[in-house]
């Protein structure tokens, strides 16, 4: 497996972080368990998380998935993971959601995915946006969302991993989504216009790739 094009990914990455302090939330396409780990590879090496620690995005996995017990637990958060329980108690995931807004309120970088699951159709699904991404991103003022779409060639429908040898493509955006509808709405609202910018992404990936 290999990365094409992260050079560029990064520096753009970097100069935004260099230029703003606001929150930043990076929101991306979800097709395989390791897109987290995907994602946060192709904005930055290994080494540069370590210099700067804050731009290695929190997440928030399944909790049943990857950290079902206790050292698994401590490990993902080691990891800057934030576990939920997908369908679970819904204070419990309100706590999750709280502690994830505050971490990006105070300079942290976030990964979510708007869709709430990986795609079952291997594209990106308009219709699937899920709610709690507009929440977060209607909690921060200013909040900015780099929209990264990531897809192997070998890639045709949702998988645990991506396939053996496979070559990554990724391709970005900036956006800062509002709405002027409160509640619910206002967040589908926002999520929904994440989805959208990520739909535009696909599109022009599978035009360059033709």
């Amino acid at each position: 497996m290999r990365f094409a094009g992260t050079a560029e990914l990064r520096r753009a990455y970097r100069r935004f972080r260099r230029a703003n302090d606001g929150p930043l939330l990076v929101c991306g396409n979800h097709l395989t368990m390791i897109d987290s780990a995907l994602i946060a590879y192709a904005l930055g090496s290994p080494l540069w998380y370590v210099l700067h620690p804050a731009s290695l995005p929190w997440n928030v996995p399944d909790r049943n998935v990857f950290a079902a017990g206790p050292w698994q637990r401590a490990l993902a958060y080691a990891y800057k993971c934030l576990p939920i329980e997908r369908g679970g108690a819904r204070a419990e995931v309100a706590g999750a959601l709280a502690r994830f807004i505050h971490l990006l309120r105070h300079g942290e970088v976030g990964l979510i995915f708007p869709e709430g699951g990986r795609s079952r159709t291997g594209r990106v699904d308009i219709e699937n946006a899920a709610y709690g991404v507009g929440r977060i991103v209607k909690s921060l003022p200013g909040c900015r969302v780099l929209c990264v779409y990531l897809r192997g060639d070998a890639q045709h429908e949702y998988s645990g991993l991506p396939a053996r040898g496979d070559t990554l493509r990724a391709r970005i955006a900036w956006l800062e989504p509002k709405s002027d509808s409160s509640g619910l709405r206002g967040s589908l609202d926002i999520a929904r216009q994440i989805l959208i910018r990520l739909g535009e992404l696909e599109r022009e990936h599978f035009d360059a790739v033709a």
